[in-house]
């Protein structure tokens, strides 16, 4: 794939000039404004007050576009985790930045929540995940697995907040109001599980959810290092 190209080009605006960086920050704040626009030509050309036709020097195509960007975001959640956590530490905040950034870049996050960028930032975080399984326990195809197991995970649930945030407010309000109304009103023998557990099942946050989420991921993982060190003890045994 053919690296942008770094050389500055002259915008319709006088005394400005256009780069990758330039684009990849317009598109970002277009995200930010909860935009789904923020790859196209036309609206980058707007924000930028350039000739849209110029970003086509810098990104073969919007999908070369929307992969630079990814990759910055990504690198925003690396920036967020801090130093010398351990295993644990770096998956939680892992999915602590991951979340927070595809909320902030809605559009971003639901996109690439089915996608690779092949960049960068893709690599450090798949280098964080490995490294975090392997001082786990983890090695070789098990290390593998756990790896794509925590980050499909990470990406399928962040990429459904971020995309549930591109729906119109009032959509977004139903859905959410469903759970004290239309739950609350099935029938009770049809339903018994539900109407047992209708007013738990209101009170249930976003928040709670992802805590679940993350950390049956650091507990399957566990488990698995578990279950493997008592095979080998008994085969040991033998």
């Amino acid at each position: 794939m053919p690296k942008p190209s770094d050389t500055p080009v002259r915008s319709k605006r006088a005394g400005s000039q256009l780069t990758p960086d330039a684009i990849i920050e317009a598109s970002l704040r277009i995200a930010a404004r909860g935009s789904e626009d923020a790859f196209t030509v036309r609206r980058l050309g707007e924000e930028l007050g350039a000739d849209p036709t110029a970003i086509y020097r810098h990104f073969r195509d919007k999908d070369e576009l929307l992969l630079s960007v990814a990759d910055r975001t990504l690198g925003e959640v690396l920036d967020r985790i801090p130093e010398g956590l351990d295993w644990k530490g770096r998956l939680r905040a892992l999915a602590d930045g991951s979340l927070e950034v595809a909320l902030k870049y809605p559009v971003v996050g639901s996109t690439m929540a089915s996608r690779t960028t092949r960049r960068p930032n893709e690599f450090r975080v798949v280098e964080l995940i490995l490294g975090a399984v392997m001082e786990a326990g983890l090695d070789g195809a098990e290390a593998a697995v756990h790896y794509r197991m925590v980050g499909d995970s990470l990406l399928a649930y962040v990429g459904q907040r971020a995309a549930y945030l591109l729906f119109d407010p009032d959509v977004r309000a139903a859905d959410e109001a469903s759970w004290s109304r239309e739950y609350r009103l099935v029938d009770a023998q049809g339903f018994p599980n539900i109407t047992r557990l209708s007013t738990q099942l209101a009170e249930v946050t976003d928040d709670e959810i992802f805590r679940a989420r993350v950390e049956a991921l650091i507990t399957a993982i566990e488990q698995r290092v578990e279950t493997l060190r008592r095979g080998q003890g008994a085969s040991a045994g033998v």
